[in-house]
């Protein structure tokens, strides 16, 4: 069956001091979407660049959330770190609280938390660090969703032990048989046509194509584009337009659990 609304987000604020990833193009993303992914200083992002982030998601009405990554700023959070549970969880929750007080001071709330990069894949095959996080997010903040993607360890968990959770659907990236995720890292902006045809067919059929060549079903509730993949305010302003062609409505995410 085809969806009536989906949650479309994007990383935002991932730069640092001076520095800007990818076509510097966050201004003009942010109005697109329904929610954005609030880098928090670790991989990427700064005080100034968070405080920022938060003002301009308010005036555009975007729901925010963490964007925790490995103490990684030179690899920009995608170098695997080997570090144990416990002391990752801990870095998430510093990250966490740092955002927090920037939504707080401008009237907000936290929609979700959503690990980046290396932590992201880190957290979905390691059960371990995926359940520690899990229960520590209940114990901080019950109603915070985590994204994650459906194949992942992180979501079953989830599911177990009634966290809030927002499964993700990644229109840069490829799929694997197993429904995760392929990093490719792109040097050429992608076809925004071919990935907003991408996104609508797993919108109304529930497929995608694997890198394979074969289609294997898929479920989701938020699709994510990247700002940091080349050409990404082509894409995420393709896939927009043409989801809601198509009678499908841009909307913050209907949060499975309690």
């Amino acid at each position: 069956m085809s969806k009536r609304s989906i949650d479309l987000n994007s990383d935002m604020g991932e730069g640092f001091g001076p520095w800007t990833i990818g076509d510097g193009v966050d201004d003009a993303i942010m109005p697109l979407i329904s929610s954005a992914n609030i880098a928090t200083g670790f991989h990427a992002g700064d005080p100034r660049i968070m405080n920022r982030t938060v003002l301009h998601a308010r005036e555009h009405g975007v729901c925010i959330g963490a964007h925790p990554g490995f103490r990684d700023l030179v690899g920009f959070g995608r170098r695997d770190i080997r570090e144990s549970a416990e002391a990752l969880v801990h870095d998430i929750v510093y990250q966490l609280g740092a955002l927090r007080e920037f939504a707080r001071l401008h009237g907000l709330r936290l929609q979700h938390v959503k690990p980046h990069g290396a932590l992201y894949m880190q957290a979905a095959r390691d059960e371990t660090l995926s359940r520690r996080l899990i229960e520590t997010l209940q114990e901080l903040e019950p109603t915070l969703a985590l994204y994650c993607m459906e194949s992942s360890i992180t979501y079953r968990l989830a599911r177990e032990l009634n966290q809030p959770v927002v499964r993700e659907f990644y229109a840069d990236r490829d799929y694997d048989a197993s429904g995760s995720i392929v990093f490719t890292r792109y040097t050429q902006p992608l076809d925004a046509n071919q990935v907003a045809e991408k996104v609508l067919r797993a919108c109304t059929e529930g497929r995608v194509r694997t890198v394979d060549g074969k289609d294997i079903a898929i479920d989701f509730d938020s699709v994510c584009i990247h700002s940091d993949t080349p050409g990404a305010l082509s894409l995420v302003r393709a896939t927009r337009e043409k989801l809601e062609s198509h009678g499908i409505r841009i909307a913050p995410p209907s949060v499975t659990g309690p």
